[in-house]
């Protein structure tokens, strides 16, 4: 406990004699010594809502571990801090702590360029202008994860998955946060039909009977761009994560 206290002592020090971009950085790399692979600690220190307010963190570990070394370009809808320029931002440098050498691109209706930094691009505009997304696209090229954190709309969020869904790299995945919108009308969801397609939990329900279309008699199901590219889905408590790859598998049915 002592050395701990020791080394914030030493951390403070050192931070105060720093500009912005450089007390930053060195906050980069002192995270990343200290917990780079514990994201619920991460995201505890960068102050994200990803851990206390919510529990995504374990579940973001337990998915995002086996690819943390990897080089990745990932796209985080919503950076957060409202219409606050300065606010805001701490999802992304908490991903730039767990990802050592990837790209992490921030979209957010709000001007948030005063997070930009190293390995840290954000963009302004609206999730579901598609002209907008376009551009941002041109400069990623394309993305291996995908995180919506944004209006949390459930219009929102479908419109946005249907757009960004088949520009996401095979192999990647695609995130969904704060689903308890759909039973709220304030957000345009509703509680009385938990199969709505119109909400994102009734839609993302729908969806998984696909995982199995090859089982599924023809003229009883409609094969589309989903069925095809989705090959898992996972849901947690007001969370969920889509993998995108080929769902060719045939048919044990049909082969014997």
């Amino acid at each position: 406990m002592h050395n701990i206290k020791v080394i914030e002592s030493l951390k403070k020090l050192v931070k105060s004699r720093l500009t912005l971009q450089q007390s930053r950085v060195f906050s980069h790399y002192y995270y990343s010594l200290l917990c780079g692979d514990d994201l619920p600690k991460l995201a505890t220190i960068y102050r994200t809502d990803k851990w206390g307010v919510h529990f995504y963190a374990k579940h973001y570990q337990t998915h995002f571990s086996p690819i943390k070394k990897e080089k990745l370009k990932i796209l985080e809808i919503g950076i957060g801090g409202y219409q606050y320029p300065e606010r805001g931002g701490c999802s992304l440098r908490m991903w730039r702590t767990y990802f050592p050498n990837s790209m992490i691109y921030g979209i957010d209706i709000h001007d948030k360029s005063y997070h930009d930094e190293q390995r840290i691009k954000t963009f302004k505009g609206s999730q579901i202008d598609q002209s907008f997304l376009e551009e941002v696209l041109s400069i990623t090229e394309e993305l291996d994860i995908i995180i919506d954190d944004g209006s949390h709309m459930n219009d929102h969020v479908i419109i946005t998955f249907e757009f960004l869904f088949p520009k996401l790299k095979n192999g990647g995945i695609y995130v969904v946060e704060d689903t308890q919108t759909s039973y709220l009308s304030s957000f345009k969801g509703s509680f009385n039909d938990f199969n709505s397609p119109k909400t994102i939990m009734g839609y993302f329900k729908n969806l998984v009977d696909g995982l199995n279309y090859e089982e599924i008699p023809a003229e009883h199901y409609q094969v589309n761009y989903l069925t095809q590219n989705i090959v898992a889905l996972y849901f947690y408590h007001n969370l969920i994560f889509i993998y995108k790859g080929i769902n060719k598998e045939g048919s044990n049915i049909k082969k014997s």
